[in-house]
Parts: C-alpha cells; sequence; structure tokens
C-alpha cells in the first residue's frame, strides 16, 4: 500500500510531533554535543585530614584560583565552628562554659547540631555527640593515646554525662543549653560531611554542574566525571594492611559515607580497641561489623547514620535502616573472610536498570523512526522495502518502487555536490 498524499493538517501535525521528539533528544543530550568541559582537581588539608575536589566546567566559570580561595576559607568556617582540637573554635568555647544557660550558635553550628539531633532519636541514642567524654577518656579525643583501658567507674563517671537529654536546642532564637555544665559535644561524626556538602554549594553557587567533593572518605558527587559517565567511587574493603576496592558504586546527585572499625585503633595487651564507642555500653563498639556506608542525599546524613548503624551492629542496623528506607552496604568480617549485606535501596535494582536500559533503546528507535517519517512526509513515498523512509534522506532509495537504492555514481554526484 502507498501513501499518496496526506492532508496539509496531518502534514503539519506529523511534522511538530517529529521537531518535537528532535528537539527533546538535543536538549537530553545537548553536552554531549557542546564544546569539551575543562577538568580541574584541587587539593588541600582540613579538619585533620585532605580533600580532593574534581570538577569539570565551561571555560566561563570562575577562574581556578578563586574557586580554591572559596573553598578554603569555607574549610576554615566550618573549622573554626565544630573544631575540638581547636581551643578557640566555636564547639571549643561552648564545651568550657560552665553554665547551663541557652547559648546563641552560629547557623554552621545550629544546623549540624540539628541533624545530629534528628540521627540521635531515629538511632535510638546510637549515634550521640555528647559522646565527648567517653570518646576522650578511651584516648580518641584531642589527648593523647591512653596506656591502659579505663576502668568501669571512670566509665560509668563518662556516661553520666553524655545522652541527648543533657542538651537542648531552641529554633527561634537559634540557641542551645546544657542540662549538666560539664557536658562536652563532640561533632566529629558529622561536620566532615556538613563541610563536603558546604564545598558542592559553592561549586553549585559558581553554575558547576559536575564535580566530586570528598573530606577524609566522606564524598558527595553530581553529574558525570571527565569521561562523561556517572562517578565511580571505591569502597574499601575493611583491613588495615593494604587498601583494596571492596566494591565500586556509581554515584550522582548523591553522597556516600563509610564509617570503619579497622583504621583507628589501639592495642592493649593483645586486644584490639576501635574508636567507634558505644554511648550505651560506654566501651568502643565490638562484633563482626567491619565497615558500614551509607548513600544519602546530603553528606552530612550519610556520614552520621554510617556512624550511628555501625554503632547498632549488624542485625539492629540492618533492621533499621531497611525501615528507614536507607541505601546501606554492612561489611561484615569473620576468619578473614568479608561478606557483603546491603539494604533493598542500596542500589538500582536489576528491574530498574532494564528499564532504564528499555527507555534508552526506545528513544533511539523513535528517532530512528522519526527518520523515515521525514522522508515519506516530504517527499509522498512508501515506507516498504529494506530503505523505507530512510532512502529518501539523500541516497535516492524507493524502497520496494521497483527502483534501486543509489548507486556508486549517484553517491559520488551527491558528495560533489555537498562540496565535500
Amino acid at each position: 500500500m502507498r501513501i499518496q498524499s496526506l492532508k496539509p493538517s496531518l502534514r503539519i501535525v506529523s511534522l511538530s510531533v517529529i521537531a518535537t521528539m528532535l528537539i527533546i533528544f538535543i536538549a537530553v543530550n545537548s553536552d554531549r554535543f557542546s564544546a569539551p568541559l575543562l577538568v580541574t582537581q584541587l587539593t588541600g588539608s582540613t579538619m585533620g585530614t585532605s580533600y580532593t575536589v574534581k570538577y569539570h566546567h565551561k571555560p566561563n566559570v570562575l577562574p581556578v584560583t578563586a574557586i580554591q580561595t572559596e573553598v578554603d576559607q569555607q574549610l576554615a568556617v566550618v573549622n573554626q565552628s565544630m573544631s575540638t582540637y581547636d581551643a578557640d573554635s566555636e564547639l571549643s568555647r561552648f564545651n568550657r562554659i560552665g553554665s547551663t544557660g541557652w547559648i546563641p550558635v552560629s547557623d554552621p553550628l545550629f544546623t549540624v547540631l540539628t541533624a545530629a539531633f534528628e540521627v540521635g532519636q531515629l538511632s535510638g541514642g546510637a549515634f550521640d555527640i555528647t559522646i565527648g567524654p567517653l570518646v576522650n577518656l578511651w584516648g580518641f579525643g584531642p589527648k593523647n593515646q591512653i596506656e591502659s583501658v579505663p576502668d568501669m567507674d571512670e566509665i560509668t563517671e563518662a556516661q553520666e554525662r553524655t545522652g541527648h537529654n543533657k542538651l537542648m536546642l531552641d529554633e527561634t532564637v537559634q540557641a542551645v543549653r546544657k542540662t549538666r555544665a560539664d557536658v562536652y559535644v563532640d561533632l566529629s561524626a558529622i561536620a566532615k560531611g556538613y563541610a563536603v556538602d558546604q564545598i558542592a554549594a559553592t561549586l553549585e553557587r559558581h553554575g558547576v554542574e559536575h564535580y566530586m567533593v570528598e573530606i577524609g572518605g566522606e564524598i558527595r558527587a553530581h553529574g558525570t566525571n571527565a569521561q562523561q559517565i556517572p562517578w565511580r567511587i571505591g569502597i574499601d574493603k575493611p583491613q588495615t594492611y593494604s587498601r583494596v576496592a571492596q566494591k565500586v558504586v556509581s554515584l550522582d546527585n548523591a553522597a556516600l559515607a563509610t564509617s570503619g572499625n579497622y583504621h583507628n585503633y589501639f592495642m592493649i595487651d593483645n586486644r584490639r580497641y576501635m574508636h567507634v564507642i558505644d554511648p550505651i555500653t560506654g566501651w568502643p563498639a565490638e562484633g563482626q561489623l567491619a565497615s558500614v556506608t551509607v548513600l544519602a542525599e546530603t553528606c552530612m546524613l550519610a556520614d552520621a547514620w554510617a556512624t550511628a548503624l555501625l554503632v547498632m551492629g549488624l542485625e539492629r542496623g540492618m533492621a533499621l535502616a531497611e525501615q528507614l528506607g536507607l541505601r546501606a552496604l554492612f561489611i561484615a568480617e569473620q576468619d578473614g573472610i568479608f561478606t557483603e549485606y546491603e539494604t533493598s535501596h542500596f542500589e538500582p535494582s536489576d528491574v530498574q536498570n532494564f528499564i532504564a536500559t528499555f527507555l534508552a533503546a526506545f528513544l533511539i528507535m523513535g528517532i530512528a523512526i522519526a527518520a523515515m517519517a521525514i522522508g515519506v512526509i516530504m517527499n509522498r513515498k512508501p515506507i516498504t522495502g529494506s530503505c523505507g523512509g530512510l532512502g529518501q534522506m539523500g541516497l535516492k532509495c524507493d524502497g520496494g518502487c521497483g527502483k534501486p537504492c543509489s548507486t556508486d555514481t549517484d553517491r559520488k554526484h551527491l558528495v560533489d555536490k555537498s562540496g565535500s
């Protein structure tokens, strides 16, 4: 059957549909058609560790030196607000205050305190920012490492100074109050994540759409890497003698943080004591769980939840993560063998991957059909034979009309005519 003619209105509608499809395709893939982006990497030191910022961008983005200056300034603000190693920081001054009155605090500090309270409540106290006395007692704070295990009286005394009920927040005046004058706050399990988020916000404010920010292993990524594929992040195998990736995940517009029980520790009488303290027992967390990795919208929350779930242990942590819909990877170790346990939300399922692949194939098929339709509509030729409508786009193929596809002479004529 041949298509002899199309009514003008139908031709206009058909051409509009085709044009719309092509516009959508070009818009979705505009980055691929644009000029190559510049690639930049920044590095430095902060918060007792190092940071790395990788981004690729258009030439009109703020100069690299200016971005580096802003990043360092932002990190300095966070450090001056939340460090327990800096005696002059806002948090250190708060910890020294022997008062139970309301104390106004800065925006950054109040933001982190609010998030910490939320995670602490949802985790049943497994995440506790008042755990500072226990952290110091076990030698993992600003003071030097201890030479002997604390006795039970010391642990009990330190526990009496911990717990979320020892702090109160007032959102109306953005202030904090201790219920005991000797309460000590430690934000080391959430502050780095917050700093990562602040650097990400700085990059986005200057029009950077493709970046990866990392501070001491806490990461946030957006867009794609220099190869225009999602950022690939390796999760370390939780071992002390070498650094090997246990798993690699794709990270796009998300943050990742890992809390491990294998790097920061000390040995006394051939027993290893890890830096992650369980607020309930007052002792370093124990068990087969070696590390927990959490993916979240912000690095601040990923950082806090990774610590909370590690403290809770495999069974309790997995149960709560599933209940809250958290994207978490638990790595347990027994006799040198590492076993992974993922929540159902950790990575896209096979069904989701299939849907994404199907949609991509459907889009390509739609473009092909649109190309054939253009040939038919513009030249009123049939959509039959091996060449079909595609033949109308310069190949001189009538497909099924008794006329073969273009010969070598025809092709040469086309090339000569185009001037190429």
